[in-house]
């Protein structure tokens, strides 16, 4: 072998290898969706959101829930036979307003059930998509979140309780249009969620639950549990299958250069306590 060919081939190699994994990965995923299908009697469709490396320019962007999210998976469901049950794998911490009820709706309308399994969290626009299913399974450890509207910079029940504080003469008009546009935001947002929900519960708690979620009562990243979602009525389950957990581990994050945890490897010795002294 030519040497002077050797540093051209390492290099071949080092940028082979991320390719090289992807495909692996993707043929795991692949194998393993197939699996749940068999077993289950269904169709998954996930939607899963991790931060992706920009391996040129050394460094991670965060995905998020847009629009073209919304047309894959309305795109899914509508080529899914309508006697088929579905099982929707949510791993995401939401995004836009618009795709994620776009999702919702075309989940809310299947005939056959729809189950979605959150093993990690579903978070803002993940739980929206959450509430249009028939059932919800979490890990026990796993959360959603509230899914009250964001206008401009701020949380829509924040400003309407901000400006409730002062006189219509203390306020200045930009602020008074941005009130209107939050209170506008968060009453579509309750009817919306109060007819997703309307299957699975009766009128009146399915209202009681959209306010609840929608009109800011909780920060935006506030976790919602098994055991609170239970509590507010939702159909909520925590017998997630081994498998689902299973194919969260193959979507990993990015490998950082440095690591942001460590700790000593080896084993620590143990001093021995001191003899006892002899009387």
């Amino acid at each position: 072998m030519n040497l002077d060919l050797l540093p051209w081939a390492l290099a071949g190699v080092i940028l082979l290898q991320p390719v090289a994994q992807r495909r692996l990965l993707e043929a795991a995923r692949r194998r393993l969706r197939r699996r749940i299908e068999r077993e289950r009697g269904s169709r998954v469709i996930l939607l899963v959101h991790r931060e992706e490396s920009m391996s040129l320019l050394g460094f991670n962007l965060m995905r998020f829930l847009d629009v073209q999210d919304s047309e894959e998976i309305v795109r899914a469901i509508l080529q899914t036979a309508p006697d088929v049950p579905i099982d929707l794998v949510l791993h995401t911490p939401g995004g836009l307003a618009l795709p994620s009820l776009q999702i919702a709706k075309a989940v809310s309308r299947r005939k056959a059930p729809v189950t979605a399994f959150v093993p990690h969290y579903a978070m803002s626009g993940g739980t929206l998509i959450a509430l249009a299913a028939d059932q919800i399974v979490m890990c026990e450890h796993a959360v959603l979140g509230p899914i009250d509207p964001q206008v401009g910079d701020y949380p829509a029940g924040s400003v309407l309780r901000a400006v409730a504080r002062k006189d219509d003469k203390d306020i200045d008009d930009d602020t008074l249009i941005l009130a209107d546009q939050a209170a506008m935001a968060i009453a579509q947002l309750r009817r919306a969620v109060a007819a997703l929900l309307a299957p699975t519960m009766r009128a009146d708690i399915a209202d009681a639950v959209a306010g609840q979620l929608s009109q800011g009562q909780w920060t935006h990243d506030y976790p919602i549990t098994p055991e609170e979602a239970k509590g507010m009525g939702l159909p909520v389950s925590t017998d997630m299958p081994p498998a689902i957990l299973e194919m969260m581990s193959l979507y990993p994050m990015p490998r950082r250069a440095t690591p942001s945890v460590e700790y000593g490897r080896e084993r620590e010795r143990r001093s021995k306590p001191p003899a006892a002294k002899r009387d």
